[in-house]
C-alpha cells in the first residue's frame, strides 16, 4: 500500500474518486427519499430506475467510444461538474416544495446522463495507473475506502434529510465539486491509440472471451433481480417504521459488509478458486435478499442487507479485475461501456423491476421473489459458463 500512494498519479485518482462517491451516494438517498416522500408510490422508484437506465443504453457506446479517444481525465472532470450542477437544481426544487414530479425526473435525466458518459471513462482510469496483480489490491483498497464513504454518506444524507432535503442535495454537489478538483490534478497520461476501431469493437471482444462475458451477466442477472436497496424508502416508512434517519442506517448495512470485504481483499487478494467464489458469493447474495424480505426485525433487515453488500463486493472485485486487466488499454473504453451497459441494468432497470413488482404485488413479495430468481440464475450461468465457474487466478488475463 505505501508503494501504491507514492505514485502521484494513484493517490490524485484516489481522492477524485473517492469525491465522486460522496455526491453520488448523497444524491442517491436523496433522490429516492425526495422523489417517494411526494406521493408515496411504489411506482415512482421504478421511473426512478428507468430514467438513470436509458442514458446509460443510448449513450454506453458513445461514451466508450469517447474515453478511448479523448483524454479521460477532462471527460471525468467535465462530467462531474454537471452531476454538480444537477443536484444542486434538486435543491432548488426542494427548497421551493415543489411538488409536481416531472421536474424532479427530468432533472434526473440530465443526471443520468452525465453519469453514463463519466462510466467508461472513469473506471478505465486506474488500470492505466496501476497494472497487473498490484490491480486487485488497488481496485480493493480503493472499493474498501469507497464503502466506507458509503457507509457514512447515506447515514448523513437521512441526517441532512432530516433537517431539509435541499441541505442534502447542497451536500451531494460539494462531493461532485471535490471530484472535479481531484481530476483536474490528476497528471495526463498518453492513451493508447484506438486505431481505427469501430465503436461495436467492445462488443466482439467480449464475445470473444466468455469468461469476461459470463462476469458481468452474472452480476447483471443476479442484482437485477436482488434490487431491495431500491425498495428501501417503502420498508422504512410503511414496514418498518424507522423515519429518514432509520432510512439512512438500513441504507448504510450493504456498505457495512462491501467496505468490510472489500478491506479483506485487498490486504489477502483474491489468488486461487475465483470462479468457484464468484458463485458462491452471488448465491449466498441470493438467500440475504429472500431474509431481507421476510424480516420485520430491524437489527435482522440491517444484517441481511450487510450481508448483500459483503458478497457482491466480492463480484463486483472479480469482474473488475477481469474487465480491466484482460482488456487491452485502446479497447479499455469500449469495453468499459458495455459493461456498463450491464451495470446500469442490474441496478437501474432492477430499481424499475423491484418497484413495479412491488406495485403490484407488494414490497416484501418483490424482495422475496428476487431473491429466489437470483438463485435460478446462478444455476443457469454455472451451466452455460463453465469455464468461469473453474476460473483459478485472476491476475492473469483470461482468454
Amino acid at each position: 500500500m505505501r508503494d501504491l500512494f507514492a505514485e502521484r498519479r494513484f493517490l490524485s485518482y484516489f481522492l477524485a474518486r473517492q469525491g465522486g462517491l460522496i455526491g453520488y451516494a448523497i444524491e442517491a438517498v436523496s433522490v429516492s427519499w425526495q422523489i417517494y416522500a411526494l406521493h408515496h408510490r411504489a411506482l415512482d422508484l421504478a421511473f426512478v430506475g428507468l430514467i438513470l437506465f436509458i442514458p446509460q443504453v443510448l449513450l454506453a457506446i458513445p461514451a466508450g467510444v469517447l474515453a478511448d479517444r479523448v483524454d479521460r481525465r477532462s471527460v471525468v472532470m467535465v462530467t462531474s461538474l454537471g452531476e454538480m450542477g444537477g443536484v444542486l437544481v434538486f435543491a432548488m426544487l426542494a427548497a421551493h416544495g415543489v411538488h409536481l414530479r416531472w421536474p424532479y425526473f427530468c432533472v434526473l435525466g440530465l443526471v443520468g446522463v452525465m453519469h453514463a458518459m463519466a462510466a467508461p471513462a472513469e473506471r478505465s482510469i486506474l488500470a492505466s495507473i496501476v497494472r497487473g496483480e498490484h490491480f486487485v489490491r488497488a481496485q480493493a483498497f480503493t472499493s474498501s475506502v469507497g464503502q466506507v464513504i458509503n457507509v457514512a454518506a447515506p447515514a448523513v444524507g437521512g441526517l441532512l434529510l432530516a433537517v431539509g432535503a435541499p441541505w442534502a442535495f447542497a451536500f451531494a454537489g460539494f462531493g461532485y465539486l471535490l471530484a472535479a478538483i481531484g481530476y483536474t490534478t490528476l497528471d495526463a497520461r498518453e492513451q493508447a491509440d484506438s486505431g481505427s476501431g469501430g465503436a461495436i469493437d467492445g462488443i466482439r471482444f467480449l464475445f470473444a472471451h466468455p469468461i469476461v462475458l459470463g462476469a458481468i451477466s452474472l452480476d447483471l442477472f443476479a442484482v437485477l433481480f436482488g434490487g431491495a436497496t431500491a425498495l428501501l424508502p417503502i420498508f422504512a416508512l410503511s414496514i418498518l417504521h424507522i423515519g429518514p434517519v432509520g432510512f439512512g442506517f438500513l441504507r448504510s448495512a450493504p456498505a457495512i459488509g462491501a467496505g468490510i470485504t472489500a478491506y479483506l481483499i485487498a490486504r489477502r487478494p483474491i489468488r486461487r478458486h475465483a470462479g468457484r467464489l464468484l458463485f458462491t458469493c452471488v448465491a449466498a447474495f441470493g438467500v440475504a435478499t429472500i431474509v431481507f424480505g421476510l424480516s420485520r426485525n430491524i437489527w435482522l433487515s440491517a444484517i441481511a442487507l450487510l450481508a448483500t453488500g459483503a458478497f457482491d463486493m466480492v463480484s463486483v472485485v472479480i469482474r473488475m479485475a477481469l474487465v480491466q486487466l484482460g482488456t487491452p488499454d485502446a479497447l479499455r473504453g469500449r469495453v468499459t461501456a458495455v459493461e456498463n451497459i450491464f451495470i446500469g441494468a442490474s441496478n437501474e432497470l432492477g430499481a424499475f423491476e423491484s418497484g413495479a413488482v412491488a406495485a403490484w404485488l407488494g414490497a416484501e413479495a418483490s424482495v422475496v421473489l428476487g431473491g429466489i430468481a437470483t438463485l435460478a440464475v446462478i444455476a443457469l450461468w454455472a451451466t452455460l459458463f463453465p469455464s468461469l465457474r473453474r476460473l483459478n487466478e485472476l491476475h492473469r488475463e483470461q482468454a
